[in-house]
């Protein structure tokens, strides 16, 4: 049983691709974790299948090595603010936080977020400026702007003088000093044990374990993880279930199973002491932010207040002619189910009832959401969302709306066409920085202002440019923003798309779909040229005549249908438009399918305008 005086508990916080993951990957390389002759993996705690793909991280994990005598506990983070829920909750497990920057990018405006959330909470920061064999590093420059960053965010004068370690993740080496060559991780290994404080907690006062986090398992059910604030707790242990907020919340449990990290596996334990964070099965309704506390003494612990969601999208069940073809899970029931099971585990997500088969989904971000409706749909979910929507406040009398500060690096020449689209969405710039032949352009946009932008701004700098954002206040309502200038091509009829229809279409704009693809009447197939919507009939065949056969005539041409990925199919949506969501199609799709009402509505608001 490791002592208090041997265990570190870390998380590592830092921008998204600043290279958190590779170094835990070393970590575990020379904290012993691995036989000799044993097969790795690079970013071995990337363990989902879309984080994989994606190379993302999306869920906060646990894993933990040992150097010399020292166990320390380590907490991978995501890096996306979408995901900033993962961040805030994990912190109350760990006594210091490791902030990686980017030896060439800098502080970028998720550092920001999640240095602010650890410094509030007391912790002791090690800064470590990753990527330091770059090229295009600029070491000096960035501890300034890190420096300047902790003045910003009110420091106090010890975290002010944090230690300051730097590292090459992807090598495996640490070095005191910028221009010392690092041999290995001992340096950063080294600094972690002798800055972050031990856990404290009384081992002998009653039980007190906060859950953090939640894991699940199909054969044990839920499992929860946590730091012991004090006391122990053993396998067999009766515990009351408390809730800070919920005074009238006392629930009997009993541990069932108790477990450690050992690296990258769960270790069956008999008993834990304060200061060291297990997982823990065998309560059925455990939910994250609630207390464990020893039957005669009922104490809970606050939990950390998680920033409110930002953005909405409406889930439904899919009601097109096509429903049910593909999907597994496709009624009311079974996705009311499947987003109460993720409110288990998200903080950060909100979920509303409207009516029998329709929800309100708010989350952090377009990404937070998508990256639910993606593993919705892997799972054989079949359902339909509407446009993201922004989340109003009514402060001071005011209506206001979410405002993000968003970080462009972008190619100098590329400069002005970023700060014209920025201008039309509402955005005010705040500074511009440049960086060699580049520019860092930060601006305050409103939310709103940002759906559909991402592939604009890779349009416009020609793929070279990085963009950013983190929720940084509200303000009111800055009027109304354009989102598309561009109309739909809408499907005429039901049946199969043809060469010959889709040869005439092609001339009214850009199409999402090839020949032989199955088309409902109302389902949209492209992208107008014109800022207005157009029917287009795709299944229309060439007819055979007594003169001639319907195929003698040239060669029809197509070009290449446009294949949208799901995070760009929620940016082309407009107000009367939903995303039908299957685990094999997306498709784009008017709230209204029949042409004639859709023409009397249109009809309609051209007279009251």
């Amino acid at each position: 049983m490791a002592s208090q005086e041997n265990i570190r508990n870390i998380a590592i916080i830092a921008h998204v691709d600043h290279g958190k993951t590779t170094l835990v990957d070393e970590m575990l390389k020379q904290g012993g974790i691995y036989r000799e002759n044993q097969a790795t993996v690079t970013r071995v705690m990337d363990s989902g299948d879309l984080e994989r793909e994606r190379g993302i991280t999306i869920l906060a994990k646990n894993t933990s090595v040992y150097y010399k005598d020292t166990k320390i506990n380590i907490v991978d983070t995501p890096g996306h603010a979408d995901f900033g829920g993962e961040v805030e909750r994990i912190l109350k497990m760990v006594n210091g936080v490791l902030l990686l920057v980017d030896a060439a990018e800098g502080p970028m405006p998720q550092t920001r977020f999640v240095l602010q959330k650890a410094l509030e909470l007391g912790h002791k920061v090690i800064v470590v400026v990753n990527k330091i064999d770059k090229p295009d590093a600029r070491i000096h420059e960035v501890m300034d702007e890190v420096l300047e960053l902790l003045l910003d965010l009110n420091a106090t004068d010890e975290q002010f003088n944090s230690p300051t370690v730097f590292c090459s993740g992807r090598q495996g080496t640490a070095a005191y000093g910028p221009d010392d060559t690092g041999v290995d991780l001992v340096p950063l290994f080294e600094t972690i044990v002798n800055y972050v404080p031990a856990p404290e907690g009384d081992k002998n006062a009653p039980l007190q374990l906060l859950v953090s986090s939640i894991d699940y398992n199909d054969y044990v059910g839920r499992i929860a993880v946590g730091r012991v604030e004090r006391g122990t707790i053993k396998v067999g242990q009766e515990v009351v279930i408390a809730d800070y907020h919920d005074s009238t919340l006392k629930q009997k449990g009993k541990v069932v199973a108790l477990y450690e990290y050992s690296g990258l596996e769960k270790a069956a334990i008999q008993e834990a002491s304060a200061g060291e964070i297990v997982a823990l099965s065998g309560m059925a309704d455990i939910t994250i932010g609630r207390t464990l506390c020893a039957p005669d003494c009922i104490e809970p612990l606050p939990f950390v207040k998680i920033s409110e969601p930002t953005i909405e999208m409406t889930f439904a069940v899919n009601d097109s002619p096509f429903a049910g073809k593909e999907g597994k899970f496709v009624t009311s029931r079974q996705l009311r189910d499947r987003l109460e099971k993720e409110l288990l585990k998200d903080v950060s997500l909100r979920v509303t009832e409207q009516g029998s088969d329709s929800f309100n989904v708010a989350g952090r971000g377009e990404m937070h959401l998508s990256i639910l409706m993606e593993t919705m749909r892997r799972e054989g979910f079949e359902f339909s969302v509407s446009t993201p929507r922004v989340l109003t406040k009514e402060i001071d009398g005011k209506l206001c709306e979410p405002v993000e500060r968003m970080v462009a690096d972008v190619p100098e020449e590329c400069m002005g066409a970023v700060i014209e689209k920025m201008g039309r969405r509402k955005g005010d710039l705040l500074s511009m920085t440049p960086m060699g032949n580049r520019y860092r352009l930060e601006f305050l946009v409103p939310s709103r202002g940002l759906f559909g932008y991402r592939n604009e701004f890779l349009t416009d700098t020609r793929g070279e440019g990085i963009m950013s954002s983190v929720l940084e206040t509200y303000t009111p309502m800055k009027g109304e923003i354009e989102r598309r200038l561009t109309g739909s091509l809408i499907a005429f009829e039901t049946g199969e798309a043809c060469s010959y229809g889709l040869f005439n279409a092609q001339e009214r704009g850009a199409l999402f779909i090839g020949a032989g693809t199955p088309v409902y009447a109302g389902m949209v197939v492209g992208i107008c040229s014109r800022n207005e919507d157009m029917t287009v009939n795709v299944c229309k065949k060439k007819q055979l005549t007594n003169m001639r056969a319907s195929g003698s005539d040239e060669a029809l041409r197509l070009t290449s249908p446009k294949i949208f990925s799901l995070e760009q199919c929620l940016e082309f949506l407009a107000d009367d438009e939903l995303l039908e969501c299957t685990p094999k199609s997306l498709r784009i799709r008017k709230r209204e399918l029949d042409h004639a009402v859709r023409m009397r509505q249109l009809m309609k608001k051209r007279n009251q305008e």
